[in-house]
């Protein structure tokens, strides 16, 4: 598990399994030929997007970035729609780690789409349970009104089994919230209406998690968006602004998605000049 140290946090990336989605869908009108030379594409032409939640720890609480997409949640039909390979083991991540679901203390939803939430709940006994019982749960107030009531759209993703069992345990926020001491939730919309970003302080150093604005670091230009995105000019004024800043911050960008990086910090052209990659020997798929 890939680790990094930023001021008192230490995050950790856990296994939470890999979708393979359409490369065309992620990339939106980007042509092909020019995202391919920054993602591997394979012959379906679906790339891989890993759902790795990310541990975040200070020695007093143990903060979840994300939830991973669970595992024995989906049909054999889902299975091959979304080119689920490898499903979610952050139990056994954990584990290796001292740790068990209930030592989760805060869980934080940067939105609330199947591949991020799927993993907010396990199945005991034919019954939908909390999979993380002693977390208090975050995402935007927007966010949580859609998961209870999706349009026509939205509710291909936002699923009644990802939020019933959880409900009691859900805390929205409005604009911005600290969830923890330099560590901020802040609602952007674009991907989706209540979709939020995380940016992270620690004296003079910087994160930021885009989440579904940013799902790769092939995604770094601002005009490169997804076509999932339900509002694509708000994800690019997002994106131009807090992109633009961690440039200049020399901030650390980290990945939920990206198959190749944990984290990277670019140059202000937008090349890579530090990494942590990703052990693709930890997590086959």
């Amino acid at each position: 598990m890939e680790k990094l140290q930023f001021g008192s946090y230490s995050l950790t990336w856990l296994n939470g399994g890999v979708t393979n989605m359409d490369g065309g869908a992620m990339f939106g009108v980007v042509p092909k030929p020019l995202w391919s030379k920054k993602y591997k594409v394979n012959e379906k032409n679906q790339i891989e997007l890993r759902t790795d939640p990310i541990l975040v720890q200070d020695g007093k609480q143990n903060i979840l970035i994300e939830a991973g997409i669970g595992n024995g949640r989906f049909s054999e039909k889902q299975l091959r729609n979304y080119g689920i390979t490898e499903e979610s083991s952050i139990d056994q991540s954990l584990a290796q780690l001292g740790l068990t679901k209930k030592d989760i203390d805060k869980v934080v939803m940067t939105h609330m789409h199947f591949d991020h939430a799927t993993g907010l709940t396990d199945i005991e006994d034919g019954k939908y349970i909390s999979a993380f019982p002693n977390a208090v749960i975050y995402t935007s107030k927007v966010e949580w009104d859609e998961m209870r009531n999706p349009n026509i759209r939205s509710r291909n993703t936002y699923w009644k089994e990802n939020w019933e069992a959880i409900g009691q345990q859900v805390e929205t926020f409005e604009g911005e919230l600290e969830v923890a001491p330099g560590f901020k939730m802040i609602h952007t919309g674009g991907h989706s209406d209540g979709h939020s970003i995380l940016l992270l302080e620690q004296g003079d150093e910087f994160m930021i998690h885009m989440a579904d604005l940013m799902p790769t670091h092939a995604h770094e230009n601002v005009l490169w968006v997804l076509a999932y995105d339900d509002y694509p000019m708000t994800s690019i004024a997002k994106k131009q602004k807090y992109i633009t800043y961690g440039k200049e911050k020399q901030a650390w960008f980290i990945f939920y998605h990206d198959s190749d990086y944990r984290a990277v910090r670019f140059n202000p052209s937008g090349e890579i000049i530090e990494s942590i990659k990703r052990d693709k020997g930890q997590n086959k798929s």
